[in-house]
């Protein structure tokens, strides 16, 4: 079983041996599965660059990190223990209450995946172990589950995931979790490009349901400029909502293009953009035309990620990251959208 552990004990014990313990232990058999699995983290030293998410309480360079959602009083910021069973294709959540046996198994086709990223559902009712009676639970839940194709040790170098719900008339309980196997080499001068697919889940406040996002991501980074910090910009593009089957979604705008905005990270000056350990963050927005032809935000959020290997050799690293978006939902009055998305990016 693929484990990755995030629970406040842990986080101390991590920071009080030094040299760090696995976050995802392998305790199953090598089935001969050509599907990757996750791998370990690490203790790190953060150097005050980032403000960081929950997790890794000392970042450095050589070893790996890991973040989870920060808690807030609407129920983001609960996913800190998830497992992966590569023996039977399930995915474990610990902390969600009324989403099955804590145990998400892989999703129907033809949604089960996302690209290149698995997606599991919670179990719609368990029995009550004394009367045999079923116990209906909230539904839907998700997990959307990524890996690198990079090994690092045998295990995959970067991963994410994210539990969302579309049970509650507000976004709901859940989180997300991403990590970085091993550590990061980042070149002083030149610049690199690094692209990869997307795969989200939207939830909505002030009314239930759940959708899906499919796009592409790419990061370019300036190493040498500003002087300041480095410059760091990206571009979510080709985004389409999706329902239950796959099937793309109109935004119900009056426009007949179905996929969403791209949205876009704001370059900073001046501001952190990517530490001296690998971390970065950024804002991100997009941008539609309003009935008078002039641009108006769509939407606002955050890119949360960490770059891992050696980006100043050849393949030259990857970047892994979460995005969560909001937004005004066109189709409805008063209903906001909350899109948590992944990607792991390659040179």
């Amino acid at each position: 079983m693929i484990r990755l552990t995030l629970a406040a004990s842990a986080l101390a014990l991590l920071a009080a041996c030094g040299d760090g313990q696995p976050l995802f232990d392998d305790a199953t058999t090598n089935t001969g599965t050509t599907d990757p699995v996750a791998g370990d983290g690490g203790a790190i030293i953060n150097d005050g660059a980032i403000p960081a998410l929950p997790g890794t309480d000392s970042p450095k360079a050589t070893t790996g990190i890991f973040r989870y959602e920060a808690a807030t009083d609407g129920g983001s910021g609960l996913v800190q223990d998830v497992a992966y069973n590569q023996a039977n294709d399930t995915f474990t959540v610990d902390g969600i209450g009324f989403d099955g046996a804590n145990v998400y198994r892989r999703n129907a086709a033809p949604l089960n995946t996302l690209g290149t990223t698995r997606v599991f559902a919670g179990a719609t009712t368990v029995n009550d172990p004394l009367t045999g009676n079923p116990v209906s639970q909230i539904t839907p839940y998700r997990a959307l589950y990524g890996v690198s194709k990079t090994k690092v040790d045998a295990e995959p170098r970067t991963s994410f995931a994210i539990v969302r719900t579309g049970g509650y008339v507000e976004y709901g309980f859940g989180g997300y979790v991403y990590q970085r196997n091993g550590g990061v080499v980042l070149p002083s001068s030149g610049q690199a490009t690094f692209s990869g697919d997307y795969a989200g889940v939207r939830v909505f406040n002030n009314r239930n349901g759940m959708e899906y996002t499919t796009g592409d991501m790419t990061i370019n980074i300036d190493f040498e400029d500003f002087n300041a910090n480095d410059a760091v910009r990206g571009r979510l593009s080709n985004r389409v909502a999706r329902d239950g089957t796959g099937a793309e979604i109109a935004l119900g705008n009056g426009e007949k293009d179905l996929k969403l905005p791209d949205a876009r990270l704001v370059i900073q000056e001046g501001a952190p953009s990517i530490s001296a350990t690998g971390e970065l963050t950024a804002p991100m927005s997009s941008f539609v035309l309003n009935g008078e032809g002039a641009l108006e935000t769509y939407e606002t959020g955050t890119f949360n990620g960490i770059m891992a290997g050696d980006a100043t050799t050849l393949p030259g690293g990857e970047i892994v990251g979460v995005i969560v978006l909001e937004s005004e939902d066109p189709r409805y009055e008063g209903v906001t959208a909350q899109e948590t998305g992944g990607t792991i990016l390659y040179r």
